[in-house]
């Protein structure tokens, strides 16, 4: 998986943030109670090809038109689109229990295959790649951590062997001399502007999620392996997110 500097773009935006199951093994009585639940997710956009070396990838979005657009530009063999239903829970937190029955999470379970902790078989899973992939907002990047906080949890192999990562979507565009450069948080962006202040008609323009980016936009920022943005998340990271959000929030 390509990487930048590992958990980078969640903590270079944490800033824009306002302080805001028992499940067994994959063969067991409760995962066949998932799979019997969630076995076909209705919102999960599948791909044809599953399972080790298939090279298969499930990006994990906000919300329906999010979802719709990420479809839209997909490599239909190989890449797999699940949107979120609202924000999802915080499951460090939250009873086993509670985290089966949520209206995201469950589906995610069953659509990856492989169970959760302490009984987490990574090599069954159906994809080989797990993409977080949100708004660059705080709503955006308050959904990411907590869909990283589920991995931690129950999915702790995925993020130890490196198939758990976050996508960077630009966050805004300065045209200059009709020349589109892409910045990709609110610092970057501010720090292009200041370069080419001096020269005339240049065009700033932030952008507001996902569905608006235009096709060949997101395909190219987000979504085609070869020229996409990518973190790789270990638990360090996760960690260091929990440190900056405990920061933020009131005391």
């Amino acid at each position: 998986m390509p990487a930048h500097a590992q958990g980078s773009f969640m903590l270079a935006n944490l800033g824009e943030m306002r302080p805001a199951a028992r499940i067994i093994r994959s063969d067991s009585p409760m995962a066949r109670v998932l799979q019997d639940r969630y076995g076909s997710p209705a919102k999960l956009v599948d791909c044809a090809d599953h399972g080790a070396g298939s090279g298969a990838e499930l990006f994990l979005v906000e919300g329906d038109s999010a979802a719709a657009a990420v479809a839209r530009v997909r490599d239909a063999r190989r890449q797999a689109v699940l949107p979120m239903q609202g924000k999802p829970l915080n499951a460090s937190r939250a009873s086993s229990a509670k985290v089966a029955d949520h209206p995201f999470f469950g589906p995610l379970a069953a659509a990856i295959g492989i169970g959760v902790e302490p009984h987490c078989e990574p090599h069954r899973s159906r994809y080989e790649r797990v993409l977080v992939l949100t708004d660059p907002d705080a709503d955006g990047i308050h959904c990411g951590y907590l869909v990283l906080l589920f991995f931690e949890r129950f999915m702790r192999p995925l993020l130890d062997t490196g198939r758990v990562g976050i996508v960077r979507p630009p966050w805004g565009e300065v045209v200059v001399a009709g020349e589109l450069l892409l910045a990709f948080s609110e610092p970057e962006l501010a720090a292009v502007v200041d370069r080419h202040r001096s020269r005339e008609g240049i065009v700033v323009r932030r952008y507001r999620g996902l569905a608006a980016l235009d096709a060949d936009l997101l395909r190219m920022t987000c979504v085609d392996p070869a020229t996409r943005r990518i973190d790789a998340v270990s638990p360090a990271d996760i960690a260091a997110m929990t440190a900056v959000i405990e920061a933020l929030e009131p005391t």
